[in-house]
């Protein structure tokens, strides 16, 4: 199964942002998470509609913070990202009229719920400058 490493990659990014003099440029960003230029602007465009990052076109310009990283907190760039799936796990709808089947979705839709809410949670309660703070001095600039 193919997971989902935006979230990761987009904290990441976020990081060096900040330690960065200056905006980074796709192409920067993308050498860094080891991906296309192309993905860091799609990316980063719905980061920019989030209010989460901005960004500058023309010589000189990039990608900048739009607010500091104790103002964004790990939800803020989930919601930001469009909720990636955190689970493999589905409801079944081979039989949607049988009872039997009715039941056990029931049961794991209700668990599902649960540990959504409560990632959700925990995502709220973690700022990108928590992390910025765990991680201690930079080690890495953006490539040039």
């Amino acid at each position: 199964m193919r997971t989902d490493n935006r979230l990761s990659r987009v904290l990441h990014a976020l990081l060096h942002l900040e330690r960065h003099d200056g905006p980074a440029t796709s192409d920067e960003i993308g050498r860094m998470l080891n991906t296309n230029a192309t993905v860091v602007r799609r990316t980063m465009g719905g980061l920019r509609d989030a209010g989460i990052v901005g960004s500058v076109k023309g010589h000189g310009g990039g990608w900048t913070l739009a607010r500091p990283l104790d103002q964004i907190t790990m939800l803020t760039i989930y919601d930001a990202l469009g909720e990636p799936s955190l689970f493999a796990l589905g409801q079944a709808q081979d039989a949607p009229g049988c009872r039997l089947e009715q039941a056990a979705n029931t049961a794991l839709g209700k668990a599902l719920d649960g540990a959504r809410r409560r990632f959700r949670k925990e995502l709220e309660r973690v700022t990108v400058a928590d992390l910025r703070d765990e991680a201690g001095p930079p080690d890495f600039r953006f490539p040039s």
